[in-house]
């Protein structure tokens, strides 16, 4: 009895050595509290939403109504390699929430109820927020707020480091060629806590991260590579050029404007802080779905203009070679001719098809980030080219 009440002691004051050692570590890099962390850090993707501080995007007061139809999906699809049933392929791809645009109208929608998925769910986006982001550049661009040759340190002069940092322009931030050295490497387990990308994920003062990731990998515009810290670096642009957060300019000059029906979030370090705009948007299907609508409609949503021409044609058009051999610029990935998608960890997707006038919304719960994603547009793309 006493070797165990002795074993039973040691073991206490091991976990409590433990979990002082990564309260202090945490406290350093600026992260959440230890138990919040790791709930962050253990939570499928579609809880992840409420477990970090938020700014609410508010939506239009006069949302614009989705006209519905019935389409069915194909009997059997191939996916990754496999022919299967379509509901297998649902729960395959462990999909939260699926929904088809055609016309402007929406002909398919599921949800995962046995997840207590519905409509107005709030899913997250992860990197399809990378697209929300360039959309706004975009806007900035088009307002001559903003031109793609400004350098970063021309906003932040006080990030200067004398190197290859103050040689960052915009133009190499949004087409992934900025050579930050924060790389997507996305850890998996507690072993990842104190990798570069876990820490701007769950930063609860991204001013500080910065600071402390001005290292560079390579010279801007010599190797194309994704990284979402330099779609951070755009946000804290936005926010200087606008005064505000970024929530609120996107709530007026985009959410609201393409006649969003629900409110949405966005994730930041702290309230009143910055929102983290490489990941951490969450909104419902069908909203994200009038997103995906707009850019098919050449930058409108009704008569509402969001996007002007200039842009249209810049985010829609691949400028390098990124994962999975697909064209990528502006912050919108081109897997086939002709397509834009917003994609993001987890399974993520808003498909964009002008041609065929589709939009289609995937939003899933991948686990540890597995997700095929080549193989998830391949089917987005076969269901888009179909005639209904």
């Amino acid at each position: 009895m006493n070797k165990l009440l002795k074993a039973l002691r040691n073991t206490g004051i091991v976990l409590v050595a433990l979990f002082i050692l990564l309260s202090g570590f945490f406290r350093f890099v600026h992260y959440p509290n230890v138990i919040a962390a790791v709930r962050l850090g253990l939570a499928p993707a579609s809880k992840t939403p409420t477990l970090m501080p938020w700014h609410t995007v508010n939506p239009s007061a006069t949302p614009i109504a989705w006209p519905t139809s019935s389409e069915k999906m194909p009997t059997t699809v191939t996916y990754d390699g496999k022919t299967m049933a379509w509901q297998e392929f649902l729960d395959k791809s462990y999909t939260n929430a699926f929904l088809v645009v055609r016309n402007g109208v929406i002909t398919y929608e599921y949800y995962n109820t046995k997840a207590g998925m519905k409509s107005t769910s709030l899913l997250p986006s992860y990197s399809m927020a990378k697209t929300m982001t360039s959309i706004v550049i975009g806007q900035l661009v088009a307002q001559g707020k903003l031109h793609e040759s400004d350098t970063f340190v021309s906003y932040f002069p006080h990030w200067k480091t004398g190197g290859l940092f103050d040689k960052v322009t915009v133009q190499s931030l949004l087409d992934m060629e900025a050579g930050v050295g924060v790389t997507d490497n996305y850890p998996s387990g507690p072993t990842g806590w104190g990798v570069g990308i876990a820490q701007m994920y769950a930063t609860t003062d991204m001013n500080w991260f910065i600071d402390h990731n001005r290292k560079m990998l390579e010279a801007p515009n010599t190797k194309p590579e994704y990284r979402s810290v330099e779609t951070q670096m755009l946000g804290l642009i936005i926010q200087k050029i606008t005064g505000g957060t970024v929530s609120d300019y996107f709530s007026k000059n985009v959410w609201q404007p393409v006649g969003a029906a629900n409110a949405a979030t966005w994730n930041v370090d702290h309230i009143g802080g910055h929102e983290k705009t490489f990941c951490c948007f969450n909104a419902t299907a069908r909203d994200y779905a009038r997103i995906g609508l707009m850019i098919n409609n050449n930058g409108y949503a009704g008569a509402n203009q969001i996007v002007d021409a200039a842009w249209m044609k810049r985010l829609s058009t691949p400028v390098v070679k990124l994962d999975n051999n697909w064209g990528y610029g502006a912050q919108v990935w081109h897997p086939y001719p002709g397509i834009n998608l917003a994609m993001g960890l987890h399974g993520q997707q808003i498909f964009m098809d002008a041609a065929t006038r589709t939009v289609i919304v995937k939003l899933s719960d991948f686990p540890n980030g597995d997700d095929p994603q080549a193989a998830i547009a391949a089917v987005l793309y076969s269901i888009a080219q179909s005639k209904p």
